[in-house]
């Protein structure tokens, strides 16, 4: 399985929104964080390819710059679900003893420090408070051998040039 972890692109504060963290929309920056990301995702995801994101309007606006279709986990808003929620709901462990020659691609749109906590978990075993920049990606796969789990890329929108290959 290949899980590309997206955190969610800039957004404005939460005091422009009235305290309301769920209706924090992106920035202008924020907006072309998604669509450079979503870019470099488009060149290179399979077909169908699961788009999962959380409920806040932040993360829904990161994930519509991708122009697929997506499915809203809103056991995964901010503050709720954790590591082991976030992999229940993209299928991770469910994947690890399935024998399928195509490899089943998740992308989930989401939240520090639930993303690099994940990515900590997956790559190590362990949750460590890894930082994930704004509307970057960390794109892992399982690997069924052994359980355990490789990097396959990390990119930033801040990299904008080096995303257009």
């Amino acid at each position: 399985m290949d899980l590309v972890l997206w955190r969610h692109a800039e957004a404005v504060d939460a005091s422009e929104v009235g305290g309301d963290d769920m209706a924090r929309g992106l920035t202008s920056r924020g907006q072309r964080q998604a669509e450079v990301m979503a870019l470099w995702l488009q060149a290179r995801l399979p077909k169908g390819a699961q788009v999962l994101v959380s409920p806040a309007l932040r993360a829904r606006q990161t994930a519509q710059a991708l122009g697929a279709e997506m499915r809203i986990v809103e056991a995964m808003a901010p503050e709720r679900g954790g590591v082991e929620t976030l992999l229940q709901e993209v299928g991770w462990h469910a994947e690890l003893g399935a024998s399928s020659s195509s490899i089943k691609t998740v992308v989930f749109v989401g939240h520090q420090p639930v993303l690099g906590m994940t990515a900590a978990t997956l790559m190590c075993g362990t949750p460590q408070f890894w930082a994930v920049k704004k509307g970057a990606v960390w794109w892992l796969r399982s690997r069924a051998r052994d359980g355990g789990c490789e990097l396959r890329a990390v990119e930033s929108p801040q990299f904008e040039s080096t995303l257009k290959r």
